[in-house]
Parts: structure tokens; sequence; C-alpha cells
């Protein structure tokens, strides 16, 4: 009922999203006691990021051999726009440019099934990306690495794309085995966003 009131859905469209989304793994079915967002272990989010190294490194390659010459434009416009976030110091705008730019290089890329893979997998590590973008000094270390990313792939450079990617998903990875063990510091809550469990 939560869920019905705060999205104005009905309790069918409630039910028949509940269980897609525990597919997904987003989402974790507790019998008689409802549905809540399943929080994802910090070690399950390093293996999680881990798979997304060489997906991430596959589609930087891909996009460095389609990239057309207004897509590049698109991705230097989105770099303009992470180096403008990181000087003025809002994180989250530069976190919104990060997504922005990392969905640019899957749609060059195209390549439907690393997509459909890796928009699932960032879909279960939002929480902690959410840490690391608040993390002081992240986003100065994740700008230079997204800038060598969208030169090599500008300048069509398959091999540099896939290594300066896999780079800065090394780098996420360090970055994320340094947050604390017990995942504090992340917001818990269940589906209604309250901390409460949201019933089917």
């Amino acid at each position: 009922m939560d869920l019905c009131e705060r999205f104005g859905c009905t309790r069918f469209a409630v039910r028949a999203a509940i269980p897609v989304l525990a597919s997904e793994g987003l989402v974790e079915l507790q019998r008689h006691r409802g549905a809540r967002v399943r929080v994802i272990p910090l070690a399950e989010a390093i293996e999680i990021t881990e798979v997304r190294r060489l997906l991430e490194g596959l589609t930087a390659a891909r996009a460095a051999e389609r990239v057309t010459p207004a897509q590049a434009a698109e991705l230097e416009q989105i770099i303009t726009e992470m180096r403008d976030a990181v000087s003025a110091a809002e994180l989250l705008r530069y976190s919104e440019a990060n997504a922005a730019l990392h969905a640019l290089i899957r749609s060059i890329a195209a390549h439907a099934t690393a997509t459909s893979i890796l928009e699932r997998l960032r879909a279960q590590l939002v929480r902690h990306q959410f840490a690391l973008a608040l993390a002081p000094g992240r986003p100065g270390v994740s700008l230079a690495q997204h800038e060598q990313i969208a030169a090599a792939i500008i300048a069509r450079d398959p091999a540099q794309a896939e290594a300066a990617m896999r780079d800065h998903i090394s780098s996420v990875i360090d970055a994320l085995s340094s947050l604390p063990a017990d995942g504090s510091g992340l917001a818990h809550g269940g589906l209604d966003g309250t901390g409460r469990n949201a019933r089917k």
C-alpha cells in the first residue's frame, strides 16, 4: 500500500514489479514479511565491479571503432561538464555527468548484450557508487581517468580505450576496497524509502 500511494499505481502493478526487481537482484522477498531493497555487501560490490571491468573495457574498445564525429563532440561536451563540476565542487552534478558518459559510451558501442548486463550490474551498485561520489578527492582522480578514456575513443584507438577503461574500473575497485566493510554510511531502507518493509 505504501508503494501504491507513493507512486500512484495499482496493487496489481506493484505485485507485478516486485518479482521482476527480485530477479534482477535489487529486491529480496521475505516470507510473511513482504519485500525489501536488497543491500549489496561490499565484497559482492567488488566482485560485480570486477565483472564490469571486463565488459566496460569491451564497450570502450568497440566505441572507439564506431564513434562518429557527432558522438565525439558529445563525449567532449560531457567531459567539459565533468571538469566544470569538479571545479565547482558539485559532487552530485559530477556523478550525473559520470553516469552520462558511461551511458554514451555504451550507446556508441551498440553492444546489446554487454549493455544489458552492465545496466543490471550498475543498478545493484547504486548505493556504493553514491558513497564513492562523495569521497573526498575521488572526482578529481576519476576525471583524469575519464579524460583518457574519452580521448582514446575520439582518437579511434580501441586498444588504448580498453586499457584506459580497465585502469579506471581498477581504480574504482581500489576505492571500493577502502570503504568500511560493514557498509556504514550507506543508506538502508525498505522499498518505500522509510526503512519499513513494503508489503506485497
